[in-house]
């Protein structure tokens, strides 16, 4: 059996996508889903860390230098710096600085890079997906007027500003419209913008919107509505995880962002703090889609609750479908919206939801015809699919992981240097190429990186690549660990755990310092069986891990407060820039799961 490591270094003495058929959603097996000066190295010495350690030990863990990630200032300045920075070459080398500190914590252990699995009958044409794991229905062609599908269990939110899930991303794709989308092959295209027009400094966006735009209602859309929106989702009082994400449109003294429309309403205009290349990308993200103001503020409680007004069917959209009916936990029906601004080419009438979570249950109900596309199966029943034509492998940007929360008790009574050489002690004990071969099935890669394979640097490069700015700790393996496990592995771990205080006898764990804990899962098949691989891994030098696999959205909130030790998790990327999977850490983050500075 193959080992893989998460953070492989030779232990110092010291101790100094897109395809159609021919998601980190809840419901996906493990194929499918689920974004500074004293960083552990300095930009222009990006081969050796403080001291001398990173040559042969990877990232350094000396006590002097050892990355604090209950104070987390330095990593939200290097992100600040990273958003408004003009010098893409320098900004490429400070997002690599951001990775190292993340990778020094050890609260973030990659397993493997994503691609995505589904399923539809051959009856099905013209749905697609993209690398970042949206699903578009709107333009399918089937047999009869309704598609029947599944996606997960019952979703979180469905206000496109507060989502921050896949399955969520896709129900708000087809039923919201934006600046711009997605095309069949990848493309980010004009939407409901009819044209761009950029100022020749990069920071000017003038966006007229195509004519006679309409709310589900039948009421005018015009570009106030996006004015709204987008100072709606930076509201703190709205609590919006992505509020981050506008923060590369410029600000007005107040707070506002500099967005506005023109008097007639037919175009916006948005001021930006620095170029940014990945722009049309957010205009494309679900953040970024527009909500309707009467709605959302006549709605009960809206004021303590951001979303009230859009967690019952008949909510006002802009999209292809509109939400009629749903029986909460059990089904959703999607409906066409006639006022879409693209129905003429919306031929399937009717999208019908099967709620659940259960993979046994939802492949059985594909297979007896009740379900026409699903977005998982059952991890046993992989191997016997693989030459099935209607099982479909695609490819997404993205990064399956373990996430450790830095405040669990776990690490209480621990120096910075101890609970990062303990984080990164598990790692070393995880057999990636098991969990790859034997849970994932579908040629999953090995992460030796939180950055996946394939995400672009920002200044038309590779961002994961060795080049002659910066050259990765393990340079030979382009990562920060060895991905083919040895003996030594064990060795590095115990070691590592020694430095924390713990002892060994034997090669197990002394009873006189027992590691206990519980790792948290959302209760599929396939993340139960990673965590059962990993209870194996670690038990192997004596830790005790127990399992608690729990429904989707609970899960989801418990993670979220930090309500857990250690977690799966898993982020496909929103955008191909790296600045997504970095910037979702810093401390005000809806999405810091770890809980760095908190």
């Amino acid at each position: 059996m193959k080992k893989f490591t998460a953070v492989s270094m030779a232990l110092v003495l010291s101790f100094g996508i897109l395809t159609g058929c021919g998601g980190d959603n809840n419901t996906s097996t493990p194929p499918s889903s689920d974004n500074q000066a004293s960083g552990s190295q300095a930009a222009g010495d990006n081969s050796q860390a403080a001291g001398d350690n990173s040559q042969a030990s990877g990232l350094d863990i000396s006590e002097e230098n050892a990355v604090d990630p209950h104070n987390w200032g330095t990593y939200d300045s290097l992100i600040s710096e990273i958003r408004t920075t003009t010098d893409f070459v320098e900004r490429e080398a400070l997002m690599h600085q951001a990775e190292d500190m993340l990778m020094e914590t050890g609260a973030l252990l990659p397993l493997y890079y994503y691609n995505d699995v589904y399923m539809q009958k051959d009856y099905v044409t013209n749905v697609y997906s993209n690398l970042f794991g949206y699903k578009f229905f709107m333009f399918a062609k089937t047999n009869g007027d309704t598609l029947r599908l599944n996606l997960g269990s019952e979703p979180d939110k469905l206000d496109p500003a507060l989502n921050s899930t896949v399955d969520g991303a896709c129900l708000a794709v087809n039923s919201f419209a934006g600046l711009y989308t997605y095309d069949s092959n990848g493309n980010v295209v004009l939407d409901l913008a009819a044209d761009e027009q950029v100022s020749e400094d990069g920071l000017t966006y003038t966006l007229p919107l195509i004519s006679d735009l309409k709310w589900s209602d039948g009421s005018e859309l015009n570009a106030n509505d996006f004015v709204y929106s987008w100072n709606r989702a930076v509201d703190p009082n709205t609590g919006a995880d992505y509020a981050y994400m506008f923060d590369v449109i410029a600000k007005n003294d107040d707070g506002t962002l500099k967005v506005a429309a023109s008097e007639d309403g037919q175009t916006l205009t948005i001021e930006l703090a620095a170029p940014c290349a990945y722009f049309n990308e957010l205009l494309a993200f679900p953040a970024y889609f527009p909500v309707k103001q009467s709605a959302v503020e006549g709605a009960a409680g809206w004021q303590d609750n951001a979303g009230a007004w859009a967690q019952e069917a008949g909510f006002i959209t802009n999209g292809a479908y509109t939400l009629s009916a749903w029986t909460h936990d059990e089904s959703m029906t999607y409906v066409k919206n006639p006022n879409y601004h693209r129905a003429d080419e919306v031929e399937v009438e009717t999208l019908q939801f099967m709620l659940s979570d259960d993979d046994t249950a939802i492949f059985a109900a594909y297979n007896a015809g009740n379900l026409d596309f699903i977005d998982t199966v059952p991890t046993d029943e992989i191997q016997a699919l693989l030459s099935n034509p209607e099982f479909c492998v695609v490819d997404q940007l993205g990064t399956y992981y373990v996430s450790f929360n830095v405040k669990s008790p776990l690490f209480e009574g621990k120096t910075n240097a101890q609970a990062n050489a303990m984080r990164r002690a598990f790692a070393l004990l995880v057999d990636r190429d098991y969990i790859c071969e034997n849970i994932g099935q579908t040629g999953q890669k090995p992460a030796n990186t939180f950055i996946p394979i394939g995400m672009a640097d920002g200044h038309g490069g590779v961002f994961k690549e060795n080049d002659a700015d910066y050259t990765f700790v393990n340079e030979a393996n382009v990562g920060y660990f060895d991905p083919v496990w040895s003996q030594d592995n064990v060795d590095q771990a115990i070691a590592l755990l020694e430095y924390a205080g713990y002892k060994f006898e034997n090669g197990k764990l002394s009873a006189e310092t027992p590691i206990s804990f519980e790792y948290l899962t959302n209760n599929t098949s396939g993340h139960v069986a990673v965590a059962e691989a990993l209870q194996q891994d670690f038990g192997e030098i004596g830790i005790n891990m127990s399992i608690n696999s729990i429904d989707w959205a609970v899960f989801l909130n418990e993670r979220k407060e930090g309500n857990y030790d250690i977690a799966r998790n898993g982020w496909i990327a929103d955008f191909s820039d790296p600045i997504n999977m970095l910037e979702m850490w810093t401390t005000d983050s809806g999405n810091n799961d770890c809980q760095f500075g908190r």
